[in-house]
């Protein structure tokens, strides 16, 4: 396992409030300010990429995993960072993206996927199998799950000793979580967690992995957070999964929770607390950065005469192609443009890379340099905070408010802050 999350999952287990972040995005502009938030605090992050959005295919971003590296290294460079604090590592990686292939064809892709991952140096691997495929149910059980695992287990190993696994899913589908009588999100039952782990363990003795136990670190269970599209769902305060005793049946586990985008800041630690010492971040950091360009491109529509909008243009792409947020969002069509533009999910995320896209942003970047900002204009589209931590270098500038804004998103995941690095603090402990 990485020095860094061996250090993480070591403190959590033995009772510290401690975790990682994981920057679950391939949003190129977010996560250079993630990288860059992060030097500066001197602490160190998790970097992961999902099976959809980079692949041998190219993924919705057009990255395979070499590529993907190659463009991330440069990020690395610009911000400073030591590599040494930094994971890289994949996301759901499993045969779902080609749910419309036989199951055996599908996980003969997703094992030159995960092989490709390991040869592009991701080490934090998530082995997800939980989907069905052609003629299967769309979900499957514990059992074929973890078979499957296992076999994408056994292909990545082959292509590298040195990983670290996340096994386990809890993740929503399209519509939504589940709610209990009270209207919270249905927690993982400890029972359901226990079956899990058997039915990998199991897995892996069939297969002859005899010692891969200790390279588990993380079992993917839902502690009671999640936002739908219009929706967050809060941890309840005194809630209590019981999660964390299952964990512990295994020497180098911990929880690694999903969907806590959004959450008030003591959430956080509090998950920590309850053995959640993998902490995913996606769509509030992109929901924040569009946040950021859309309010400056606001700020042009009032200083000049604009032929479109920014919104007009991703409105055209997310129309022309909906397959990423059709099955997601619902309702008439004022309630679906809003949800397409504002919705937590955040699926326009999915069209930033586009060409179209890309054009826009720079139209409205190069606008932007000539005209200058104005303070009024800013008070009215920017809150206090992000204006006043935009202007720290004493230079406001467009680039500096969309960094900002994503900060105080990401911000919440560091929640030890002034600490040394990882490495030195577990020396301490």
């Amino acid at each position: 396992m990485h020095r860094v999350l061996s250090d993480i999952v070591f403190r959590n287990r033995a009772g510290q409030a401690v975790a990682i972040p994981s920057i679950c995005t391939a949003h190129e502009d977010v996560l250079r300010i993630a990288l860059s938030y992060a030097q500066k605090l001197n602490a160190p992050i998790v970097v992961e990429a999902t099976s959809n959005q980079v692949n041998q295919d190219g993924g919705y971003t057009g990255l395979t995993p070499a590529s993907f590296v190659a463009e991330f290294s440069k990020l690395r460079e610009l911000s400073n960072m030591d590599q040494s604090d930094i994971v890289l590592g994949g996301d759901h990686l499993g045969p779902q993206l080609w749910w419309n292939l036989t199951a055996e064809q599908a996980m003969e892709k997703a094992s030159v996927m995960i092989e490709d991952d390991v040869g592009a140096v991701f080490s934090k691997i998530h082995l997800d199998c939980s989907e069905g495929c052609a003629g299967e149910p769309d979900q499957l059980d514990d059992t074929v799950t973890a078979a499957r695992g296992a076999k994408l287990m056994q292909a990545a190993l082959q292509a590298s000793k040195e990983l670290t696994f996340v096994i386990g899913t809890e993740v929503p589908p399209p519509g939504g979580a589940c709610l209990d009588s009270r209207g919270d999100i249905t927690a993982t039952l400890p029972d359901a967690a226990k079956a899990t782990l058997e039915a990998h363990e199991l897995a892996f003795h069939d297969l002859g992995l005899t010692d891969v136990i200790t390279q588990v670190s993380g079992l993917v269970v839902q502690p009671g957070v999640e936002f739908s599209p219009m929706q967050v769902h809060d941890l309840p305060s005194r809630r209590n999964p019981w999660l964390r005793k299952v964990m512990m049946n295994w020497p180098n586990l911990c929880l690694e929770a999903h969907s806590p985008d959004y959450q008030s800041p003591d959430v956080y630690p509090r998950l920590a607390e309850l053995g959640f010492a993998y902490q995913k971040v996606g769509p509030a950091l992109t929901c924040a950065w569009r946040k950021a360009v859309y309010a400056l491109d606001r700020i042009v529509a009032f200083t000049s005469i604009k032929p479109e909008n920014l919104s007009h243009v991703m409105e055209r792409l997310m129309l022309k192609n909906p397959e990423y947020w059709i099955s997601h969002y619902s309702g008439d069509d004022p309630s679906c443009f809003v949800q397409r533009h504002f919705g937590l999910a955040d699926r326009i995320w999915y069209y930033w890379p586009q060409e179209p896209a890309r054009d826009a942003v720079q139209s409205l970047m190069q606008q932007l340099s000539v005209r200058g900002l104005s303070e009024p204009l800013l008070d009215q589209f920017f809150a206090p905070d992000v204006g006043k931590r935009a202007n720290k270098p004493g230079r406001l500038t467009d680039q500096s408010l969309i960094d900002a804004s994503v900060e105080v998103a990401l911000e919440l995941y560091f929640f030890v802050l002034g600490r040394t690095k990882i490495a030195k603090m577990g020396a301490q402990a």
